[in-house]
């Protein structure tokens, strides 16, 4: 380390190389979390289910995807899938983070749904509702404000799980920062500022969470 010569310049100079890389990971990272959500309601209701047959395929779903490393998935859905399926890297790395997280989503749904006392669905159903209409009216809406402030934090997550996306060559921040390491071999001072980026996304999500969290918190106080 001692004879190191820093060179911080290459941060400047390449400013719109890491600006470009970071809204590539912000916008794989939405995407995904856009697909996941719905994944993540379907088998979260799955979850607990009356139905068995959906329950087993929930359950299986969601045991398989916390058990698979996401860079397996990755690798998987990119070499594997991709051989019948032309997904190409962009693609493959939004379905590898959507599918992925939508199983810790449906967690996320399954407890949140729980955590609704359940005379609220026995006063519905008490009153005429059918069993997906005190579900859709009652349960959920009570629901979504217990999972609300556990599904914001899933999205800083997918954001530092979205890093894996540049080895099946996904353009991202972690790939961008590659190919200058390679080019400037200034690795010491590009992962450093990557490592800052990530930082300062991530905290700035937590920071826009909690205002949140405290307005959800007000109002139903």
């Amino acid at each position: 380390m001692g004879g190191y010569n820093y060179d911080w310049s290459i941060i400047t100079k390449n400013m719109d190389i890491f600006i470009d890389g970071a809204l590539k990971t912000l916008e794989i990272s939405a995407i995904a979390l856009l697909i996941a959500i719905p994944i993540g309601i379907i088998f979260g209701l799955g979850r607990i289910s009356r139905n068995k047959f959906f329950r087993l395929i929930s359950s299986i779903y969601v045991e398989v995807m916390r058990g698979v490393p996401l860079l397996v998935l990755l690798f998987w859905i990119f070499f594997v899938l991709g051989q019948f399926v032309r997904l190409g890297s962009y693609w493959s790395a939004i379905l590898g983070l959507a599918i992925f997280s939508g199983a810790f989503i449906a967690e996320i749904v399954r407890s949140g749904i729980q955590a609704v006392p359940k005379g609220q669905m026995e006063a519905a159903r008490s009153s005429g509702m059918s069993h997906t209409n005190a579900m859709r009216y009652i349960v959920l809406p009570q629901a979504f404000r217990r999972v609300l402030p556990p599904l914001a934090s899933q999205f800083i997550i997918l954001v530092k799980d979205s890093s894996l996306v540049s080895v099946i060559a996904a353009t991202d921040l972690t790939l961008n920062a590659k190919n200058l390491v390679a080019t400037s071999f200034r690795s010491l001072e590009v992962w450093t500022f990557v490592a800052i980026v990530y930082l300062i996304m991530t905290f700035s999500m937590s920071m826009i969470i909690r205002y949140f969290e405290k307005r959800l918190l007000s109002r139903e106080n």
